[in-house]
């Protein structure tokens, strides 16, 4: 690591200032010599007593929930040694809200610290590293005081801690330590790298408590029997399987005839199938009728952790790469080979030194004979344990990433309980990022020191690989979470830090608040600005020679004239860190028809993926997809709502529905002279929805003033929470039954009931108060937050009588709500609501603004209003309603994030890179990878191959196509005659078909006449001619799909064609 300089092994002095206790004393020495702490920042760090920030911590929030940040908040975390390793478990632990942080160091700053420590630069060698690092790591979050700590550890420091987190540690220090934390039930976590490989340590007591072993939503189903005997039988609705373990607990609510099941202790339950699960003895209850809800309840589970003294005789470890599945137990000898190796000749093993090699394998061997059985190796991995040694000095920046993350969740589960921790030992490498076919080839002359801020990189990899990376030229697609780490690591990495060198960034977004607690680069001066120069010019702060060039451009085909042939032609890869899956398809495309390697990635709370995409070796993102989201069936939606789920999705469907949709189509109404005409030509009944949506808009629901907004929000709450209500059960009464005598509602039909508006409750207000001021804004009106005057106007609002009327169809099934909107309208109803709108040219003073969804704005009223129609709705239903968080969670579609799985993917990213740039081509040196850090879980796999297809005895995959040059010498282009000839004669394909995007440009079938006019175009005419759009001057080359049968007249499978014109 960068914070162990090498030294000559003549040397005798420390390699550099260990961790260690205090020999002479136990108390903490003087605060004032010893401490440097922010007042302010101590003054602002309330975080635990006046609450959680939801706006800062709001994506964490749906990864740990409340009553874990709450418990971190209580927390206080020592983290020691302030190397690349140590601030990045620092920078993720104060990112994610304890209730303090102090940082420790004795040493100082190193010029090959700057390797992966990212708050150093130059000018900071020689500083102490933690004084240097607490300011900028406070800067971080306001609401966690961050402490510097110079002098060596007492016992009495240490026992004010939660959590004790030791790095650039000797085993000598790390077992008292050890032996002090475990007896005091202070929490310890010991981490540590050398160059490919990492180690960490976990001991969190004898008794500790695992409150949510895996972070998932408690599943729950619908019950649809239960048999009364000694082990009973629970069988779910059909809908969906239940998917419960053996093991899991559930309890019942809304069971009909067996109610002494509701609202009991959990039951342990055993899965018999995918329906089914037993729940031990029912024989004293009651029989069962019908309904009820079974719901998963997470218990507490203990885990007991030995001390670190014996857990180094008895280890258990975590399995990183089940293909070394014999690693980690060689790598525990070597690891403790390599602490004995520096305290013996106090210094590391010197990269590619033939002979400390030999030492190290020798006192591995001599560790292993000692060994007890739980940790003794048949054999030792001899080139394994020279990597090792070659490595002890290496310091990589991804590697610091990657086992940093893993340790900043596992302090966060050290303080709240929550997720599975490691259990106890985990050892990570890779080795694979080394040269495939000479990864012992570099000497010690090639990993020397230079006095460069790369040293520590080039001890693992050598001098001639790091100007590789330097003049590497990238393009990174997006600047958000992943993206900042990413910059991070290739700003310490030295990739694009040359003349040669050029990192090309582009991301569209602004900053807002709720990026500051995963994307480190930003701070709160730095909201509403841009995030990719932003970002560019923090990464650039962390190294000056990083080449950088920001663009705020979404990647697209409207950019492609930017994103041209050239651009991507000078690439040596790309690198995306993109939030959504049409543009990382999009990039996707674009690598494939480039030939460029692509890394991909992405995160889900405490999940993460890692994808390399390798030009005529892999297959491609777009190659395998996910399985679609299930959508709610429309009728649920409409009428038969079951689910808290269901209401949001109403809720949010009934704000585009009056505050977007409507607005939309008045301002096209207004615009296009065409509307009508485009309007009228929609099937079924679309025509008649969107004018009578305009009618309710331009005249029934038309406020003059905010008082009619006022009305417009109370008479819409009585319409939608209880006249249609009541109209559901005029339709289907609470005893209704089916055709086969079975109740109407009962299975997932819960029979509503209507809601009697109340002035003087609170929630119906704050609905009124919301949906009358987005009303107001829609239409341009001046806007009224007083309650107070909502309510006194309220009161004089006439609500119309509402009586349910007969000959009202409600669909029950999805078939024939399909049904119903395949219904042409009646024409005199049509022409009437046509009637009614008033003309465009009349409307000419109107401004109507749609209203565009923001869910992390929380003064614009949408998510109050949206909670509130939610809420309404489940209250109709008897659904449990949910609080504004959730809410936001599914209205928002927001996808929950964490600092630390971010982390960690990054890191997976660069070691990907590093094998890219390496020049490795064997599939089998690279990893696709899937972690969970709560379970914790780690699963690695080589990428698929391209798969093959052949033509004419010709193999291709995706990655090929046919060159087609249709410019001749003579600067005239090819005819498509001459094209349909070229494949004829040429290729021995026969075209039957050809298109250009959505055009079809030639098929065997086309009219005659046609076809003969079209046969003595260019191909470039006939594109322009057949989609009727100039070809952009930046396009070179067009691609073109073909449908062709091979000799034997069969149809058979081409690659795209690539046809150059220009």
């Amino acid at each position: 690591m960068s914070s162990r300089p090498r030294e000559d092994l003549d040397s005798l002095s420390p390699a550099s200032k260990k961790l260690r206790l205090d020999p002479e004393s136990q108390v903490l020495a003087e605060q004032s010599n010893n401490s440097v702490a922010s007042s302010e920042r101590g003054a602002m760090a309330k975080n635990g007593t006046d609450g959680i920030d939801e706006s800062l911590y709001s994506r964490q929030l749906y990864v740990l929930g409340h009553d874990a940040m709450k418990r971190m908040n209580r927390s206080d975390v020592l983290i020691s040694g302030m190397g690349g390793l140590g601030i990045e478990i620092a920078k993720n632990v104060v990112l994610g809200g304890v209730k303090s942080v102090t940082i420790h160091d004795e040493g100082n700053v190193t010029i090959e610290n700057l390797a992966s420590q990212f708050f150093f630069t130059e000018a900071d060698v020689g500083k102490n590293r933690a004084l240097v690092t607490e300011p900028k790591l406070a800067e971080l979050n306001t609401y966690v005081p961050v402490k510097a700590e110079t002098k060596p550890l007492s016992e009495e420091l240490i026992g004010k801690f939660t959590v004790v987190v030791l790095t650039n540690s000797s085993l000598e220090a790390q077992l008292k330590i050890g032996d002090f934390c475990h007896s005091r039930g202070i929490h310890l976590i010991v981490a540590d790298t050398r160059g490919l490989f990492g180690q960490i340590f976990c001991d969190f007591g004898p008794d500790f408590t695992v409150i949510d072993t895996n972070g998932e939503e408690p599943l729950s189903v619908m019950v649809a029997a239960i048999t009364k005997e000694e082990d009973a039988v629970v069988t779910c609705l059909d809908e969906n399987r239940h998917g419960f373990e053996s093991g899991d607990y559930i309890s019942f609510t809304e069971i009909q005839g067996m109610a002494e099941l509701n609202y009991t202790d959990p039951r342990k339950i055993k899965v018999l199938g995918p329906y089914t699960f037993s729940i031990g003895n029912t024989e004293g209850l009651s029989d069962y009728v019908r309904g009820g809800i079974a719901k998963q309840v997470k218990m507490p589970e203990k885990v007991p952790f030995k001390s670190l003294r014996q857990s180094l005789a008895e280890p258990e470890h975590v399995i990183t790469d089940f293909a070394k599945f014999d690693r980690p137990g060689q790598l525990h000898i070597g690891w403790q080979a390599i602490h004995k190796f520096e305290k013996d000749y106090g210094t590391l093993p010197r990269p590619r030194n033939k002979d400390d090699a030999a030492k190290v394998l020798a006192i591995a061997k001599e560790i292993n004979s000692q060994a007890t059985d739980a940790t003794k190796q048949e054999e030792l991995d001899e080139k394994l344990m020279s990597h090792l040694a070659s490595n002890a000095t290496g310091d990589l920046c991804p590697m610091q990433a990657f086992i940093g993350g893993i340790t900043a969740q596992e302090v966060m589960k050290a303080c709240s309980g929550k997720f599975m921790p490691i259990r106890q030992w985990l050892y990570f490498d890779a080795l694979e990022c080394l040269q495939e076919d000479d990864p012992e080839g570099l000497t010690e002359e090639d990993c020397k020191k230079t006095g460069s801020r790369y040293d520590a990189q080039v001890a693992v990899f050598g001098s001639a690989f790091q100007q590789k990376l330097s003049q590497l030229k990238y393009f990174m697609v997006g600047a958000g979470a992943i993206g900042c780490e990413l910059l991070k690591n290739f700003a310490m990495m030295g990739v694009c830090c040359s003349p040669q060198g050029k990192l090309t960034l582009t991301d569209m977004d602004i900053i807002e608040k709720s990026n500051l607690n995963r994307q480190f680069l930003f701070r709160p001066a730095d909201v509403q600005s841009p995030k990719s120069n932003t970002a560019g010019k923090a990464a650039k702060q962390m190294n000056p020679a990083l080449n950088i060039v920001a663009h705020l451009n979404r990647v697209g085909p409207e950019t492609e004239n930017v994103y041209n042939d050239d651009f991507f032609e000078g690439l040596d890869g790309v690198a995306n860190a993109l939030d959504n899956v049409d543009a990382r398809m999009y990039m996707d495309r674009r690598c494939v028809y480039y030939r460029k390697s692509l890394l991909e990635s992405g995160t889900l709370g405490t999940k993460g993926n890692v994808q390399v995409v390798l030009p005529f070796l892999t297959e491609s993102y777009s190659s395998s997809q996910d399985p679609p989201e299930r959508s709610i069936p429309i009728c649920t939606l409409k009428n038969f709502p079951n689910a808290i789920e269901h209401t949001i999705q109403w809720a949010r469907d009934e704000f585009e529905g009056l505050f977007r949709n409507p607005a939309e189509n008045v301002q096209q109404y207004m615009s296009d002279p065409r509307f009508m005409e485009r309007t009228m030509k929609l099937p079924g009944m679309q025509p008649f929805e969107t004018l009578h949506s305009l009618k309710t808009f331009l005249v029934d629901d038309r406020p003059a003033n905010f008082d009619d907004c006022i009305a417009f929000a109370r008479i819409r709450f009585e319409s939608m929470y209880t006249n249609q209500i009541k109209q559901l059960l005029f339709n289907f009464p609470q005893d209704q039954v089916t055709s086969s005598g079975a109740p109407f509602w009962s299975g997932p039909k819960r029979c509503p009931h209507p809601l009697v508006f109340d002035p003087s409750d609170p929630a119906h207000m704050d609905y009124l108060l919301a949906a009358a001021n987005l009303q107001a804004e829609t239409y341009g009106l001046p806007q009224n937050r007083d309650t107070a005057y909502i309510r006194k106007v309220v009161e004089a609002v006439k609500v119309p009588q509402f009586v349910p009327r007969s000959g009202v169809k409600i669909d029950v099934t999805d078939s024939e709500a399909q049904a119903s909107a395949q219904h042409s309208a009646d024409d005199a109803e049509l022409q009437a609501v046509i009637k009614a709108l008033p003309s465009p040219q009349s409307l000419k003073e109107l401004k109507i603004t749609p209203i565009d969804f923001e869910k992390d704005d929380d003064t614009n009223l949408h998510m109050d209003f949206i909670v509130g129609a939610s809420n309404f709705r489940a209250e109709n239903y008897d659904i449990a309603p949910a609080d504004k968080h959730k809410t936001k969670l599914i209205a928002g579609k927001i996808i929950p994030a964490i600092a630390t799985t971010t982390s960690v993917v990054a890191g997976l990213v660069c070691l990907e890179l590093y094998k890219m740039a390496n020049g490795n081509k064997k599939l089998e040196s690279y990893k696709n990878g899937f972690i969970n850090l709560a379970l914790p879980f780690f699963g690695f796999s080589e990428p698929i191959q391209a798969s093959k297809q052949k033509y004419n005895e010709i193999e291709f995959s995706l990655w090929d196509r046919i060159e087609v040059q249709g410019l001749k010498a003579d600067g005239s282009e090819m005819t498509l005659s001459a094209f349909l000839d070229y494949f004829q004669k040429d290729l021995k394909l026969e075209i039957t078909m050809m298109s250009q995007g959505v055009c079809m440009l030639y098929s065997f079938f086309m009219n005659q006449a046609k076809l003969k006019e079209r046969l003595t175009y260019t191909i470039s005419e006939v594109v322009t001619k057949v989609s009727k759009k100039k070809i952009p001057k930046h396009v070179r080359h067009l691609v073109l799909e073909l449908c062709c049968n091979a000799a034997d007249g069969e149809d058979v499978e081409v690659p795209y064609i690539r046809y150059t014109f220009r």
